[in-house]
């Protein structure tokens, strides 16, 4: 009789409970996170079993552990599969035989599970990201610093080598310890700018055979960082099967309600990948930064037409999800971006 198996999975054990065929569930199983007794354990099942876990921040080994015990992981939304479960009671034991009877009713909310090799340079890929958030709170701080202390360098750029001349010169007239503290923060930003230029170099060794990458490139104001972002992020292609799919999974169509005749577009969803939505927004914003250069395309009337009906935000986001959609078609097709026809459709912003 075939078994459905969920996995309740914590940071130092999982529960593992089965479910048959006619629903009744088994005696659930504690196995602690320890790699030799985890796969001792997964020795121990059926073969060729189908188990349901939740996507949560250790499920990767998990996920891996278990393909290599010849097992079929199949990865779960964690707050759709809660609410999908109905259980006012919350156990480990509960939710486990919870995941099971999902499986094996196959209403498991399942997400895909990218291959070993693109998790892997997904990690290098959002250490850079981190790096440049890191170094743009660093270059706050001294903004912050030199403001509360009326320390006024002229030009755009605080820290490009004219101004960072100018800087050295001026900081005698702060205190020591502020002065001190900016001391220690310019070199944090040179540390830091060391690191991301390493962690673009081997980004761009990954992407060199990569013609997705190239593809991607050709989307308006689409980069060698972005269109990395972008082929990571999304992955294979073929997991969406249309170009709303991806658009939806990078959160950029905005909630609909509908009841009584009336409609209401609402906020984007927030339960997406906020990585991918990143990247497309970032593109919104380029776009909108050069709109004289790119005057009379397609994402330029597009930005304008919602700004003035909407708002500079929600302009932004629709370039982006038209950018998203433009996406799909490039890689499904295989082919460069082209601006689209004047052909409006409704429900969509890839056509303006």
């Amino acid at each position: 009789m075939e078994q459905f198996i969920g996995c309740d999975a914590h940071k130092q054990f999982s529960v593992f409970v089965a479910v048959n065929e006619k629903g009744h569930a088994g005696e659930a199983a504690r196995v602690p996170h320890e790699r030799r007794l985890y796969r001792e354990f997964l020795t121990r099942l059926p073969p060729h079993s189908t188990i349901a876990v939740e996507a949560s921040g250790q499920y990767s080994w998990l996920v891996d552990e278990m393909e290599q015990s010849g097992h079929c992981p199949k990865l779960a939304n964690p707050l759709e599969a809660k609410r999908r479960m109905g259980l006012t009671m919350k156990t480990d034991k509960l939710d486990a035989k919870g995941l099971a009877i999902l499986l094996r009713n196959g209403t498991l909310p399942e997400v895909w599970i990218p291959p070993s090799e693109l998790r892997d340079q997904r990690e290098l890929l959002r250490l850079r990201i981190f790096l440049v958030h890191l170094k743009t709170r660093v270059k706050n701080r001294i903004h912050g610093t030199l403001a509360r202390h009326n320390v006024i360098i002229p030009g755009a750029d605080l820290f490009g080598a004219e101004a960072r001349l100018q800087l050295g010169e001026r900081l005698p007239e702060l205190p020591v310890h502020s002065r001190e503290a900016i001391e220690q923060e310019l070199a944090t930003l040179d540390f830091l700018e060391g690191e991301i230029k390493s962690a673009e170099q081997r980004l761009e060794a990954i992407m060199e055979v990569s013609a997705e990458a190239d593809l991607l490139k050709t989307l308006p104001c689409v980069g060698t960082i972005l269109s990395m972002v972008l082929m990571l992020e999304i992955g294979r292609i073929e997991r969406f099967p249309t170009a709303a799919h991806l658009a939806s999974y990078a959160g950029l169509v905005p909630r609909v309600r509908a009841s009584g005749g009336r409609t209401r577009m609402g906020q984007v969803c927030q339960n997406v990948n906020r990585n991918l939505k990143w990247a497309f927004v970032e593109t919104g914003n380029l776009v909108v930064i050069n709109q004289r250069r790119l005057a009379g395309t397609h994402v330029v009337r597009l930005y304008q037409r919602i700004k003035r009906a909407k708002n500079h935000q929600k302009a932004v986001v629709a370039v982006g999800r038209h950018l998203a959609e433009a996406a799909w078609w490039i890689l499904t097709k295989q082919e460069v971006y082209r601006e689209p026809r004047n052909v409006r459709q409704a429900l969509s912003s890839t056509h303006g």
